[in-house]
Parts: C-alpha cells; structure tokens; sequence
C-alpha cells in the first residue's frame, strides 16, 4: 500500500492538475492489462483510518488502494482544477453540501441499475431511508453512492451541568439558551454553548425548528420568513447573553473536554474524538436529540461517494465502492473512524445496537432533512449566510438592513 499523501492548500494550486501517481500508479487507457490500483480521494484526516480499512479489500483483490487525503478546504479547487485537466480520481468522497457543484461538472459518472449490477452491496434497498434516492441524485440522474450518514446531535457535559442544578439536556431552543447563560456565569472565560462560525447548517436547523422553511413553493432559496427570524433571535440571542465565545479559531472538541462550552450541537465524529483524547471524560459526557420549538428537525448529512466518468479504473472503482458499502465493512468504519454507517444492516449490527449513542444518533436519523441541493452551497448561499450572521453578532452590524442584504443575494437561487 503506498503511504498516504497530504495535499496542502499551496500545494493544490500550484500542482493545478492535481496528484501524479507514483511508481506503479493505474495503468492508462492503453494498456491492455486492467489496472492494478485505484486512486481515491478521501476528505479531512481520516485518511489513515481508511488505509487500514481498506487493507483487506487490497489483499483479496490485489488492488492496491492510492489513498490521496484532501483538507476539506482545499476540495473545491483541487476538484476544480481536476476538472479542467481531465485527470481525477477513480472514486472520490463528496460532501452532501457539495453534491449538485460536483454533479453539474459533468465530471461523475452516472450510476444506473446496470452499472452496478454485479455489485450487489450498492442496490438502493440495502440503505436507510433518506439515504439512496434524494441524497444521491441530481436532477434525476444518480451521481453517488451512499458511504457514511451523519447527523447533528446536541452534546453535553453531564457533571457540569449537574454542578450548576441542570438536572438534563435543554430539550428546547429557549430552554436552551437559558441553560447556556446560567453555565457562562461560572466565570471569566467561561462559556454555556459553541456556536462554530463556519456551520451554515446550524442556523438552517434552527429555522426547521421553529416549523420553517428556506426553500418556498417555487424551489427557490427564500429565508424572508417568520421561522427564520426566530431562528435568528435564537442564533444572536446566544451571542448577546455573552453565552458563546467570539474567537474564530475557537477548537470544538477542546472547548468540549475542558469544560469551557460544555454544550454544543455536532456529529457522530466528536464522540469518537472526545473519547480518544479525553477517556478520563467516560460517564461525565452525553448526547441528546436538538433541542426543538416546533420540531427538533436536525442536518442529514455525511458524505457519498462518487465515480469519476474518465476514470481509468472504473471497474476497481466500483468494486472498491461494493466493499465499502458491506455491512461488514460499515461497522469496521463506525469503530475505526466514528462515523455512522449508511446500511440498514450495520445499523442494526449489535456493536452499534448496544451502544447508546447510536440510539440518539439514530433516533435524530429518523427527523432529519437534507440541505437545499442548490449549486455551490458552501461558497455561495451557505457563506452569504453565514457572512451575515456573524456580521451582526461579531462587527455589531444593523440586524435589519443585513438580513434584507441576505435576503436579495440569495432569493431566487434554485433549490430542486
């Protein structure tokens, strides 16, 4: 197996292209003989997890798996630049918020009933509901495969809610605030709540929970509503009781373990993050459903994978997608990397079953929505509105004339 490669930031541009295999890389559309490896890409730093994983597929394939791991900040233009060479990956790991800007690339390969015929793991069926269908197509047309699901999941420090008389989780948005003023007043550089500056999904939720929606009847992006407003009396509210800190660099997972923003809504993979880094923290640590007004609605997200169209092993591709989806392998993944499974089976795996985070985790699964497929999310309506939020709640910008600005931006953007 060749050793994992980071792609820097700096790297990714000046590259343009993106990675040049190494030695006994794929072999070209030239060869008579079919490849021998498969190149994938992988997002964040989970790399080494999934070298390990995939260990055993390399074994009894004999293909040797080219893991390239890509900073999630450095997808878009890696992707970007790959698209424009013609030279990608044979499969790849897409964030859902990013899914229709891959798609609309023209640069994944559409995956019928006849592509994936003698791959019996990938059928639609074998995944949870939510799942394959809607999270997986554009326009109609299957773009991905399901590989991890995730969803956001209220995160509390049990002892120190406790040594502040909070008997339990807030199970509203108000209550909610309440209890994250009381826990800030525990002293200078104290907090009650996280609240990440980077998370567009957050404020979305919020809306969700007030019984609103982003998307009108036309299909089009519209947050000139109600729900959102109250959404947004929630999301400054925290800022204004001094509840939250203010520094962008703010480390969730450390703010976490020491105590400092003892509530925070996240995923899957912060319980897998406290738990290495932190085990003294054991029984002092819980999760819960979000908290709701209306409806405690929470983020459907994770992450799918997608076959690169011009990949030179496509073949391997999918028979590296089929390995990936066995439950077997899910399971494997769940305790490797902390991440939730997207298969009915591995859901039901007793190892996940008899823990029970998986059962909020899963719980929260069955009221979770997708974000808007509209094109380039993260860059566009996303960072519109997250821009706006943080302008007011960290420069002190007019609340009214601002959200107007969000609402004109963004109005209008397809959303289907």
């Amino acid at each position: 197996m060749k050793n994992t490669r980071w792609i820097a930031l700096a790297a990714v541009a000046s590259l343009g292209g993106g990675l040049v295999a190494c030695s006994s890389g794929p072999a070209t559309g030239d060869s008579d003989e079919a490849p021998d490896s498969v190149t994938v890409w992988v997002m964040g730093d989970s790399s080494a997890n999934f070298d390990e994983l995939v260990a055993p597929f390399e074994k009894e394939s004999g293909i040797d798996v080219e893991t390239v791991a890509v900073p999630w900040d450095a997808i878009d233009q890696k992707f970007t630049a790959a698209v424009a060479s013609g030279d990608g990956p044979d499969l790849l790991q897409i964030g859902l918020s990013k899914l229709r800007t891959f798609a609309d690339s023209g640069a994944l390969l559409t995956i019928d009933e006849e592509t994936i015929a003698d791959y019996p793991n990938l059928a639609a069926s074998n995944f949870i509901d939510g799942i394959a269908g809607d999270a997986t197509a554009v326009g109609g047309e299957v773009k991905s495969l399901p590989w991890v699901s995730d969803t956001r999941v209220l995160f509390y420090r049990t002892d120190i809610l406790s040594e502040a008389g909070v008997d339990g989780p807030p199970a509203t948005w108000e209550e909610l605030r309440e209890t994250a003023k009381k826990l800030a007043a525990r002293g200078d550089g104290q907090y009650g709540y996280y609240i990440p500056q980077w998370d567009s999904p957050l404020p979305v939720a919020m809306t969700w929970a007030h019984g609103g929606e982003i998307v009108n009847e036309n299909g089009e992006i519209d947050f000139d509503t109600p729900e959102f407003e109250k959404a947004v009396d929630v999301y400054t509210g925290l800022y204004a009781d001094g509840s939250v800190p203010t520094n962008s660099d703010f480390d969730q997972t450390q703010g976490f373990i020491s105590g400092v923003t003892p509530m925070l809504v996240s995923g899957p993979y912060l319980a897998a993050g406290v738990a290495d880094a932190a085990p003294e923290l054991d029984g002092k640590w819980n999760v819960a459903p979000l908290p709701e007004a209306e409806e405690n609605t929470s983020l459907l997200a994770g992450s799918n994978l997608g076959i690169w169209a011009k990949a030179k092993n496509q073949e391997g591709a999918l028979e590296l997608a089929d390995f990936l989806a066995d439950p077997a392998t899910q399971v494997t993944w769940f305790e490797l990397d902390g991440q939730l499974p997207t298969t009915k089976a591995a859901l039901e795996d007793e190892k996940l079953t008899g823990d029970p985070l998986v059962a909020v985790y899963s719980e929260q699964l069955a009221d979770s929505r997708l974000l808007p497929l509209v094109p380039n999310w993260d860059g566009e309506t996303g960072k519109a509105l997250l821009d706006a939020l943080n302008a007011i709640v960290l420069t002190g910008a007019d609340r009214e004339s601002t959200l107007e600005t969000l609402y004109s931006t963004t109005a209008g953007t397809p959303a289907k």
